[in-house]
């Protein structure tokens, strides 16, 4: 940790770093601005958090925040403490999927450590770390249920969390292929979960590995056994977000990812929550990375010339 607090130090710093000795001295950095003089003046960061999103953002049984998610965060705290020469505080502020983007454009918080998809119509509204991981829906349904595509769903209740990529995905799979959905629109996936255990719905449709997640961490908890089934039925790049419009934050979230990537502290991340016992339970997800994300990491950790 103490290494990578170096490096993350270290990138911050370059800038001001690589004059040559016959060039004049940079002007003096202009003033901290957006989320850092925030931060700097509260002595503070909000995170927003998920309550259910397993791995990346849950609450442990002590009613804390943990996951893939929430440790990149901490370390991109540590840069902030870099970027404005102060200890800061970390505040947890739950949202869900409908309300975490207002959170962060509002200001509610500072940054949304979850499993947030990046895409254009968001980022209209607000500013993506690098990507953290690539996942894509899919259909949650019960051992032994005849669902195993999309199109055996047709007049059938499924469940989708609001707001959520997956809830458009469904409506337009809904609409193109005259599937006469009944849609089950819930406020977080733990509830959407529970419609499937309980007999409400059919299928509950999210990104795969939360539904993997959701099956590791509930194993001997509720009754029955789960399938994740299908192909993929979108593509979502996930990213830590952030206001948008703020340079001086974009170069500390930039640079804290990169020194990250070159560090291998998000490939550490990454083992720990997806391929080692889940904290405090029996079971693992046991997911390798993807080809895409490995790729994804390696191009973020290549030092520029």
């Amino acid at each position: 940790m103490k290494a990578l607090r170096l490096l993350l130090a270290a990138a911050l710093l370059a800038g001001t770093s690589a004059w040559s000795q016959t060039e004049p001295a940079p002007a003096a950095p202009a003033a901290l601005s957006g989320t850092l003089a925030k931060v700097r003046d509260s002595g503070a960061v909000v995170i927003g958090y998920r309550e259910s999103s397993v791995p990346f953002s849950y609450l442990s049984p002590r009613n804390e925040p943990i996951g893939y998610s929430i440790e990149l965060c901490k370390l991109l705290v540590a840069a902030m403490e870099e970027a404005v020469h102060k200890s800061l505080e970390i505040k947890w502020a739950p949202v869900t999927s409908e309300s975490r983007i207002d959170a962060v454009e509002k200001g509610q918080v500072d940054i949304e450590c979850g499993s947030t998809t990046s895409n254009l119509e968001r980022q209209k509204r607000v500013a993506f770390s690098p990507t953290i991981f690539v996942s894509g829906t899919k259909l949650l349904v019960k051992k032994g249920s005849p669902i195993r595509d999309f199109k055996d769903l047709a007049g059938r209740k499924v469940a989708v969390t609001r707001g959520t990529t997956n809830e458009k995905t469904m409506q337009e799979l809904s609409q193109k292929f005259k599937l006469n959905l009944q849609l089950l629109v819930q406020r977080d996936h733990a509830e959407s979960f529970a419609q499937v255990v309980s007999g409400n719905a059919e299928a509950f449709a999210t990104d795969d590995v939360l539904l993997y997640g959701l099956i590791a961490q509930n194993k001997g908890k509720v009754p029955g056994d789960y399938l994740v089934v299908g192909d993929f039925l979108s593509y979502d790049p996930y990213g830590i977000m952030y206001r948008k419009g703020d340079p001086d934050m974009a170069r500390v979230v930039n640079d804290s990812f990169n020194a990250m990537a070159q560090d291998g502290e998000i490939e550490r991340q990454y083992k720990r929550w997806f391929l080692r016992r889940l904290p405090l339970s029996s079971t693992s997800i046991d997911l390798p990375m993807s080809p895409q994300l490995e790729t994804i990491i390696q191009t973020m950790g290549v030092k520029a010339e």
